[in-house]
């Protein structure tokens, strides 16, 4: 069977042969892109699948790298980095069967992956996004199948008050067994298995987003159209997570998250997804949360390096808010 992606004049005469296209979208991660593409064509060995990688202007060798070890990829090359949804969407042109995959270059699936999850999507029709079980290198449970953010539930979980409201829905919620098929909000992108007539009713990432939340808008999106959202634990994924956004700027310590891109693209979503109240309880939420997480430090007697971080964070969040314009437009 046809286990890799075709070559341009191949195209036209096998696309009625292809049944996933994958794209993995590459940033200065030459050490884990072999593995990763390695392992995702021998998955696709009993599939039809084309590869499709778009680099977002590596440092490295990433590109030789392709060229040289998986010459039958299809390629694009990027003299910037444009960001990892308007990348995505870039690989639309080249997509080509029933499905796309979108994969990050960290994350490696195992062989029973594709075949599992595609199988999976043919039985079952309303389903038009699908995730996998994801954990860490070590084998960690990582969140894999969540709830969408709301002002109200991420207020929570930064201060540490979700004890006191113990029935509101967290972003992550890790206490369930993560063993059987169940619907959910949306599903993590390093790992992202879409139908292609989602993408032909909704689209597929809206470009505003450099970095975070277009797969959180993607799945809404998807869900208001009636398309369900879905997580599938039959087969896993270990992902390592943050590898490229290593290379972009500071990452936060407990997400693994550029700061500054993250608190962008939560104002681009609450206020295209919730309108200007959604947007404006976000940012009070936030500037409390952070006045309150510096009051527990004061009354604990924490070091002083917290209270500088909880200042820069509530300023960084209402500069931003300022240049995006209330939410309304992003800054790169």
């Amino acid at each position: 069977m046809h286990s890799a992606c075709s070559d341009s004049e191949e195209r036209s005469a096998s696309l009625s042969n292809v049944d996933v296209t994958a794209i993995i979208v590459n940033y200065n991660t030459e050490g884990l892109l072999r593995d990763a593409l390695g392992r995702l064509l021998t998955a696709a060995r009993e599939l039809s699948v084309k590869v499709a990688v778009v680099d977002n202007a590596s440092k490295d060798n990433s590109v030789e790298l392709i060229r040289s070890a998986f010459p039958e990829c299809d390629l694009i090359v990027n003299e910037r980095n444009v960001g990892f949804g308007r990348a995505n969407n870039q690989a639309l042109s080249l997509a080509e069967g029933r499905y796309v995959v979108l994969l990050n270059s960290d994350a490696f699936i195992s062989p029973d992956t594709l075949s599992k999850t595609v199988a999976f999507m043919d039985l079952h029709p309303q389903c038009g996004i699908l995730g996998v079980k994801l954990v860490g290198p070590d084998g960690t449970l990582q969140p894999s199948a969540r709830y969408f953010p709301t002002p109200w539930n991420l207020f929570l979980s930064r201060t540490g008050l979700e004890r006191m409201f113990p029935n509101s829905r967290l972003v992550d919620d890790l206490k369930w067994d993560h063993a059987s098929v169940r619907q959910c909000d949306w599903v993590p992108g390093c790992y992202y298995l879409v139908r292609k007539k989602v993408i032909e009713q909704v689209g597929l990432f809206d470009p505003r987003y450099f970095l975070y939340y277009e797969e959180i808008d993607h799945c809404l999106a998807a869900k208001r159209a009636g398309w369900e959202v879905v997580f599938y634990p039959h087969t896993t994924v270990v992902h390592i997570g943050g590898e490229s956004a290593r290379l972009v700027g500071e990452i936060t310590e407990s997400g693994r998250q550029i700061e500054s891109m993250k608190v962008e693209s939560e104002l681009l979503y609450f206020r295209k997804n919730h309108g200007i109240a959604g947007v404006w309880a976000n940012v009070l939420l936030t500037t409390l949360g952070d006045a309150i997480n510096f009051l527990k430090r004061l009354l604990k007697r924490k070091s002083p390096v917290g209270f500088s971080a909880s200042r820069a964070h509530i300023a960084l969040v209402w500069r931003l808010f300022n240049r995006t314009r209330w939410g309304t437009r992003p800054t790169r």
